[in-house]
């Protein structure tokens, strides 16, 4: 299993760089950022397995920095850090898909502990989610890592773009995606420039997709995307 990695924003110096060193000596791999800015500035979809955000920092707080990494992955679990004990904050915490909620003053102990469970969890349903080396849903057959889409009328060299969005939705089959989580994991950019080349692919995946009635790729109106299997 690869060292998990955390995004731990914390803006208090000494409690930062114990927390950081202190994670890493426990076997993960730590990013250490000051502030909420740094924090977002940092984030990319992928490169981190949990966020540790306190909420009171300068520039963007933690609840802030949430939604915006939010946006990017919904799925990346975050445990908020924090002095604040109201129940609305808490609440509010929890709304925007916060995994855990650890009050300040905190044992170290308690933290690792909170830590593991939340990768226990997470790491395993992501890793439940992860297509195999090949999928094959009626007379399609489709290879990821050779971007090779098999169709009854004979095998098509996807383009990196339509690999990457094939991957996305079959990873989330009979689920919604976003058009924001769509582009910023493999546009990087959710610009309208970047909304209208993303469409041009999905036209181009729907072509490919009419050689097999079961499998659809749906507009979900406002939202997203979802790619359906009929069985």
């Amino acid at each position: 299993m690869e060292t998990p990695k955390i995004l731990l924003a914390e803006d208090d110096e000494n409690l930062g760089q114990i927390l950081s060193e202190y994670l890493n000596l426990k076997g993960f791999k730590t990013t250490l950022c000051r502030d909420g800015e740094e924090g977002a500035a940092i984030f990319r979809p992928g490169s981190f397995d949990l966020c540790i955000l306190d909420l009171m920092m300068p520039k963007k707080d933690g609840f802030q920095l949430a939604g915006e990494i939010k946006e990017i992955d919904p799925e990346i679990p975050i445990i908020f850090l924090t002095a604040k004990s109201m129940k609305e904050d808490i609440l509010e915490g929890f709304k925007i898909g916060a995994d855990d909620y650890i009050t300040k003053p905190f044992s170290m102990e308690v933290l690792l502990m909170r830590i593991k469970a939340v990768l226990h969890r997470t790491l395993k349903s992501n890793a439940d989610r992860e297509l195999p080396e090949e999928v094959t849903v009626g007379a399609l057959r489709y290879q990821y890592a050779s971007n090779m889409l098999h169709l009854p009328s004979g095998p098509v060299k996807l383009t990196t773009k339509e690999n990457e969005l094939m991957k996305l939705f079959l990873e989330n089959l009979n689920q919604t995606v976003t058009r924001t989580v769509a582009l910023k994991r493999i546009w990087k950019d959710d610009s309208y420039f970047n909304a209208r080349s993303m469409d041009v692919y999905i036209t181009k995946l729907r072509k490919y997709l009419k050689e097999e009635d079961s499998l659809k790729l749906l507009t979900v109106h406002g939202e997203g995307f979802k790619m359906v299997h009929l069985n």
